[in-house]
């Protein structure tokens, strides 16, 4: 018996890897966070399965059903939205998984910044703008952030940032990073990317916390902050051009 943790990926249920769709195909058990994992992904559970919608229940209820799955000898697909290894909550399952002497295993899911990214039709990384991406959040209810790693230290960097969790924050979004990013900065804000209500909301560090008021958007949104999201006069990457050798382009 072995519990697999799964990354769903951002939305859309034909963007799950190949490997995890098989081993949602294959496990008699299937436990699901039914508010941000798409009920057509684990639709695929073998016919009979036990499909659960984890969202109500709390840790010790999780791996009760684990733990049951277990005495039955099923294997277990343990979905999560995105990539499970980025705020997917999996660390204090695998140690409670651990103690109890139960096998587990990770497929990868493509991340919730890939799938905005890929909707924005930009590169995150671009020649003498950006070449450093930093994947973060604000503090909230859940937890808080370890020291020095607020926006106002993370900010020094003019790296391009993919903050999550913090569409209710970005008064201080916009308060810590202006200072480091100026005013007219571009932000992109991007509900629930490669879901079918899906929405982008552009502005500026200046004006982006009004126009998503007007939205009503308060969860489920990622923030894009740096100079890649504007309409930029970049170098083109060395890596093709022509005179430029490697070695799988010999002189």
């Amino acid at each position: 018996m072995i519990v697999h943790f799964i990354g769903a990926g951002p939305g859309a249920a034909d963007l799950i890897t190949v490997r995890g769709l098989r081993l949602i195909e294959t496990c008699k058990v299937c436990l699901y966070a039914g508010s941000l994992v798409p009920a057509d992904i684990v639709a695929s559970a073998p016919k009979g399965a036990k499909v659960i919608d984890t969202a109500p229940l709390h840790l010790d209820e999780i791996i009760a059903e684990m733990e049951a799955a277990r005495a039955e000898g099923k294997d277990v697909a343990r979905v999560h939205s995105g990539d499970p290894s980025l705020y997917g909550a999996i660390a204090e399952q695998m140690r409670r998984l651990d103690a109890l002497g139960i096998a587990f295993d990770v497929t990868p899911g493509v991340p919730a910044f890939a799938g905005a990214a890929a909707l924005l039709g930009r590169e995150l990384t671009l020649p003498g703008i950006s070449q450093t991406l930093i994947v973060t959040r604000t503090d909230g209810k859940a937890s808080s952030m370890p020291p020095g790693e607020d926006l106002a230290t993370l900010g020094q960097s003019g790296a391009t940032l993919a903050i999550h969790l913090s569409v209710r924050n970005l008064a201080k979004v916009s308060r810590e990073l202006t200072p480091h990013y100026g005013a007219d900065c571009p932000v992109v804000v991007v509900f629930r990317a490669t879901w079918p209500d899906e929405l982008v909301i552009r502005g500026t560090l200046a004006d982006i916390r009004d126009k998503v008021r007007k939205t009503k958007i308060t969860r489920t949104a990622l923030i894009f902050v740096g100079r890649v999201f504007a309409d930029n006069d970049f170098d083109d990457s060395r890596l093709y051009a022509a005179d430029h050798r490697h070695i799988l382009r010999p002189r």
